[in-house]
Order: C-alpha cells, then sequence, then structure tokens
C-alpha cells in the first residue's frame, strides 16, 4: 500500500470517468455548471475568461464546460450543459446564493424558477463553498450534483482522477474503524505550548465523504471527496488556531463552544475581532466536525483536497445541518455569520503546530490513529485488511 503521495501516480483526467464513477450513466437528465463571480454579469459573452483572478472560474469553464460540450454530454447521456453564474457569498457555505443567475448571452434566470426544479444534475465550481445550501436544495427539489471550490490544476490532475470506487472501499473501512467512539484526544504543540482538545461523539455513527453519488437518491458530493467525519456533541481543551501566515492564537473551548482567543503571536486585531464576533453572536465559536481524511493525494494548496488527505485532521466550527447536526443558519445572530469553517492541520498548511497524537476512545478502549500528521497503525491495519479481502 503506497502512503505517500509522491510515489503515486494518477491517470490522466477524464471527465467522462469522473462522471460515470461517481454518479452512474445519465438517463437523459438536463445538466448545467453554475460558477460564482464577484459580478455575475461577467459570464456575458465570457468575459471572466479575461480576468488572471478568476482562475477556479476558468477551470469550471475548461474542464467541465467545455469538457460537457466537446462530446462527454452525448457520451454520458445528459442534456443541455449550460453555465451560468451566480454572485459570489464572499463566505464558506452561506445561504447567501442570490436567485438571479446570468448565462452567457446576458440572459437572466431564477435558480428557485429556472435551475433547481428543471435540471437533475448541477455541478458548482466556485471560490467559495456552497455544499450547505446546495445540500439542501437538492433535498427539496430532488436534483443530484457536485460542489468543487478551490479548482486547480493539481486537485484536476489528482483529487479528480482517480477511482472513487477505490476511495469509497477506503473511506467505509476507516468509518467503521472509528464509527461509535465515544471520543477524540487531539494533542497539540507549538512551540513548546502543549494542548490537548477532547471532542466527545458519544458513540455516533460516523460518516463519509466518498464522492459516490448514484441515481435515485438526491444529494451534493464534494469533490474531491475521502473523509470521515464527526459531528461532536461537545468538547473540552484548548487548541492553536492558525489565523493567517502570521498570526497564531490559542483557543478556549467550553461545552462544545469556542469561548475566547488568546495571542500567540502575529496580530492582535485578528485575535480581538474574532472575541468581539464569539461574544456578539455565540454560534460561531460551535465545533461542528471532526474530520480524518482518507486519501493518498498531493497537497494542492486548497482545503478542499487538502482535508480528504490521509493524515489530516480538520476541526469546523459553525453550522452543522449539512453534516446531520442541529446548528442551522436561523440560530446565527447574523446571517452572513452563519457559515461552516474548517480548520485543517496538515503538515504544509500549518507546519508551525505539531499534532503528536490523536486518541480515539471507544468501549473503554484507547487507540491511537495519528501521529505526527501520519495515519497510525491502527488506521494502517484497516486499510489492509480491505486490502486484502478476496475479490
Amino acid at each position: 500500500m503506497i502512503l505517500d503521495a509522491r510515489q503515486r501516480t494518477f491517470p490522466p483526467f477524464s471527465l467522462t470517468r469522473l462522471m460515470r464513477t461517481c454518479f452512474g450513466q445519465g438517463q437523459g437528465e438536463r445538466l448545467c455548471i453554475l460558477i460564482d463571480l464577484p459580478d455575475p454579469k461577467e459570464i456575458k459573452d465570457f468575459a471572466f475568461l479575461n480576468d488572471e483572478t478568476l482562475s477556479i472560474q476558468n477551470y469550471g469553464y475548461s474542464v467541465f464546460y467545455q469538457g460537457f460540450q466537446q462530446g462527454a454530454l452525448e457520451e454520458l447521456n445528459f442534456t443541455d450543459g449550460k453555465l451560468f453564474a451566480y454572485r459570489e457569498t464572499g463566505g464558506s457555505n452561506l445561504d447567501f446564493l442570490e436567485d438571479s443567475v446570468y448565462d452567457p448571452e446576458g440572459r437572466c434566470f431564477s435558480l428557485e424558477q429556472d435551475i433547481y426544479p428543471h435540471y437533475g444534475m448541477i455541478l458548482t465550481v466556485s471560490t467559495y463553498s456552497a455544499t450547505a445550501p446546495l445540500t439542501a436544495q437538492a433535498k427539496r427539489f430532488g436534483f443530484r450534483g457536485a460542489t468543487l471550490h478551490g479548482l486547480n490544476q493539481i486537485i484536476v490532475d489528482s483529487g479528480l482522477s482517480v477511482d472513487y470506487n477505490e476511495v469509497s472501499r477506503d473511506a467505509e473501512q476507516l468509518r467503521q474503524a472509528l464509527t461509535c467512539a465515544d471520543r477524540f484526544e487531539l494533542d497539540f504543540e507549538y512551540e513548546g505550548q502543549k494542548t490537548t482538545l477532547t471532542l466527545d461523539c458519544n458513540g455516533q455513527e460516523a460518516q463519509k465523504s466518498h464522492g459516490l453519488c448514484p441515481p435515485g437518491r438526491p444529494d451534493v458530493a464534494n469533490l474531491p471527496a475521502g473523509e470521515v467525519y464527526f459531528v461532536p456533541q461537545s468538547g473540552e481543551g484548548r487548541f492553536p488556531f492558525k489565523y493567517d501566515e502570521e498570526t497564531i492564537g490559542m483557543l478556549s473551548v467550553e461545552d462544545g463552544f469556542v469561548k475566547n482567543a488568546r495571542l500567540i503571536c502575529g496580530d492582535f486585531d485578528k485575535i480581538q475581532a474574532h472575541n468581539e464576533k464569539l461574544k456578539s453572536d455565540p454560534m460561531t465559536g460551535c465545533l461542528g466536525e471532526l474530520g480524518f481524511g482518507t486519501q493518498v493525494l498531493p497537497f494542492s494548496g486548497r482545503d478542499i483536497q487538502d482535508e480528504k488527505i490521509l493524515g489530516t485532521v480538520h476541526v469546523a466550527t459553525g453550522r452543522s445541518d449539512h453534516l446531520g447536526g442541529y446548528l442551522t443558519p436561523d440560530l446565527f445572530k447574523e446571517r452572513s455569520n452563519a457559515s461552516h469553517d474548517d480548520v485543517l492541520y496538515a503538515p504544509y498548511k500549518t507546519p508551525e503546530i505539531r499534532v503528536p497524537e490523536v486518541r480515539m476512545r471507544r468501549n473503554g478502549r484507547s487507540e491511537v490513529v495519528l501521529q505526527n500528521y501520519q495515519p497510525a497503525d491502527y488506521l494502517i491495519e484497516a486499510l489492509m485488511a480491505e486490502a486484502l479481502q478476496p475479490v
């Protein structure tokens, strides 16, 4: 089993293989691609392609829109293949998708009236994640789809080029190894300071993001996929948080909520602003996810892929309803605060912060699952057990 992405080779990207594996052969459903733009009217005559800052949306055009127009649509038995733009939300998983969307001819359409009810497959390539709002709309209108925020060439060549049947099998094997945990203990170390964050799961069934979204079940996949996750029931302790390249703070957690932040290094104004936000809208500090990556992939610089890498761990604050949690946007005092923000710990994302060990407590036993951003023997054995099963 290869555990080092530098030793792994990936097949060339194939749009038809990705779609057929994740979603199955189409049945004549209409398909469309959504992108987000600062000004959605810039989709007219594809004007956004001239803006170098919109590289993600350019991938939405070249990889997906053009790919479908050049034969993949017919080969997969989908129809339409149109491209639409909506106004970017400015935050992760906010319910801020304006109803108006535009097409390359400059025409305006309604998501509620023209898109959601009439398209069976919706793929969203965006700067900001739209997984939470689109998951809710998929259940309401019955479509399937995927969110691919932060797309870049590394992701296309690796995270979108893997065999998602294998990804699904590995994710399920690790899910079974972690499910029904009582709690997890995450040890952190930064410049000699050692802290532990304990997250209570209370025996809940682990969930997985595995990329497969078969016909007959409205859902939105997050691609690249490959993680096992929980919605913590509570939590206690402290953990370091990297705000940017210069600023790191120490967050204190009580009863599953981040209560306050203390400056370790960098910009005090960022710490003060965070504390003011926690005070004015405490729900922004709710710990809404604990996730473990399950794939062997190269680091892309984008959390959508990097949080799926085996050996990484992420904690998220904010809304959790799209993951089966209770925290819905209406529980926040400010609608603009109802985001889901991942805090990823990975060697290339947080090299200053060590994660010496992550332990799982289950049925009175303690199992080490991660050590220094590497899967511990317990997880490797779980993956090997699947690999050794007869076909």
